[in-house]
C-alpha cells in the first residue's frame, strides 16, 4: 500500500498512539480525518503535522454509537472516500472483578466494542460499494490474555477480535482487509484515564505503562503492519508476546504465570 493522498479516519487521535499514527502518517503524504471527543487539542495536533492542509477534524463520541451513522456521512465529505478506518479510540479499567460496577463493564463495552462496531457497520456500506477498504483495529495483547485488573478491557477487546475476524471472513470478495493491532504496554496516559471500580479515573501511571514502547515508535511497527495488511499482529515486550503463544499451545502454563502476574 503507498499512503500518499490514500485517506485516512483515525479515532482516539487527541493523544498516544492515535496522535503519533497521525504526525507518521502525515509525514507519509496520507490525507487523515482525525476524530476524538476533544476537538480543540485535535487542532493542535494538526499543527505538529507535515501537511496541515490534507488533515480534517472531526469531533466524536464513541459512546454516542447511535449517532455515528451521520458522522460518515460527513467524514466522507471531506475528500470524497475513505481508504483506511483506524478503530484506535477506547478506555481502559484498573481494577478487580470483584470490586468493578456493572455499570463500568457496560460503559467499556459502549465504548470499546459497540462505539467501534457501529462506526464500522456505518462506513462498511462505503467499502462494499467502492470494492475496497480497509478496517485496522487497535486491541491489545489482553485482546488474547485476559489479566487481573482488566476484565471488563479484556472483555471488550476479546469481542473486538471475534467481530472483526467475521467480518474478515464475510468480505473477502469485495477487497475489505482487517488489521488487529494488538498492543502491549505502550507510553500513553491509557493507565491514568483508565476507570476504577467505582468508574472514577485512576489519575495514575502504571509502572509497566510508563516503561513501555514510545508511541512514535508504535506507530512506525504499526504503519508497516498496515502497509502489509497484516491480519494480526503483536506489537509488544518480548515476554508479552511470549504470552500469547503460551496460551495457544500450553494453556495451563499460562494460567500459572498469570496468577503471578505484575500488570501495575
Amino acid at each position: 500500500m503507498k499512503f500518499k493522498d490514500q485517506v485516512f479516519w483515525i479515532t482516539g487521535a487527541s493523544s498516544g498512539i492515535g496522535k503519533s499514527l497521525t504526525i507518521e502518517l502525515a509525514n507519509l503524504g496520507a490525507k487523515l480525518i482525525i476524530s476524538s471527543r476533544n476537538e480543540s487539542v485535535l487542532y493542535e495536533v494538526i499543527k505538529e503535522c507535515k501537511f496541515p492542509e490534507k488533515v480534517a477534524v472531526l469531533a466524536l463520541d464513541l459512546e454516542a454509537y447511535e449517532s455515528l451513522a451521520s458522522k460518515v456521512v460527513e467524514a466522507v465529505s471531506f475528500f470524497g472516500r475513505i481508504d483506511v478506518l483506524v478503530n484506535n479510540g477506547g478506555i481502559s479499567q484498573r481494577s478487580l472483578v470483584k470490586d468493578t460496577s456493572i455499570a463500568v463493564d457496560k460503559r467499556l463495552m459502549d465504548i470499546n466494542y459497540l462505539g467501534t462496531v457501529a462506526l464500522t457497520k456505518a462506513l462498511l456500506p462505503h467499502f462494499i460499494e467502492n470494492k475496497y477498504g480497509h478496517f485496522v483495529v487497535t486491541t491489545s495483547i489482553v485482546g488474547k490474555i485476559g489479566t487481573p485488573l482488566r476484565s471488563a478491557y479484556a472483555a471488550t477487546k476479546h469481542a473486538l477480535h471475534g467481530f472483526f475476524d467475521s467480518l474478515r471472513a464475510e468480505h473477502y470478495n469485495d477487497n475489505i482487509a482487517v488489521t488487529l493491532v494488538c498492543p502491549g504496554f505502550v507510553t500513553t496516559n491509557v493507565s491514568k484515564n483508565a476507570l476504577t471500580g467505582d468508574g472514577s479515573p485512576q489519575n495514575t501511571m502504571d509502572t509497566a505503562t510508563a516503561n513501555g514502547i514510545h508511541p512514535d515508535e508504535f506507530a512506525k511497527q504499526m504503519v508497516k503492519a498496515i502497509r502489509n495488511k497484516r491480519e494480526e499482529v503483536y506489537i509488544a515486550g518480548v515476554k508479552e508476546k511470549l504470552g500469547v503463544y503460551t496460551k495457544r499451545f500450553f494453556p495451563k502454563l499460562l494460567s500459572k504465570m498469570i496468577r503471578k502476574l505484575s500488570v501495575t
